[in-house]
């Protein structure tokens, strides 16, 4: 991996950020953020069943972030330069833990979303040294908002 970030670095993340701007995508990142709360495979099951609309959106969050989290493994953007410009990606794994796991279970395969597991775990070493307990202060946060009700 590359330790000095270049102008393709930059180009790259700007792509990315583009594809963010997309206007079903930001909307699926929207419920995403203010709606999803599944905590197990029966809650993803209730929250986003099959042909739904939630469905597809849970997809389109999680496929964005796996992808951008296999470019940033591959080393074709810089770690920290993509660290410093994407915590999104923590919290969209955070967030989804449960059903990444149910999904694995499911359909047999331990490699689903593997590469955004992989970047979320580096994320989250890179966040704690530069601010300790930020993790943690992000995780009670996020618990607090799983308490509230979500938004419909």
């Amino acid at each position: 991996m590359h330790t000095n970030v270049d102008h393709h670095d930059a180009e790259l993340l700007l792509r990315l950020y583009d594809l963010r701007r997309e206007e079903k995508l930001r909307r699926a990142r929207e419920w995403f953020g203010r709606s999803f709360r599944a905590q197990n495979a029966e809650e993803f099951e209730k929250a986003c069943p099959p042909g739904s609309e939630e469905n597809a959106y849970f997809r389109m969050v999680i496929s964005y972030w796996e992808m951008a989290a296999s470019i940033v493994n591959h080393g074709l953007i810089q770690e920290q330069f993509f660290f410093e410009n994407s915590p999104e990606l923590w919290f969209t794994f955070e967030r989804s833990k449960a059903a990444v796991g149910a999904m694995r279970e499911r359909q047999k395969n331990p490699h689903i979303f593997e590469n955004l597991e992989k970047l979320a775990a580096r994320f989250e070493k890179w966040a704690d040294e530069r601010a300790p307990g930020s993790i943690e202060a992000r995780r009670k946060m996020m618990s607090a908002m799983g308490r509230a009700e979500p938004a419909k």
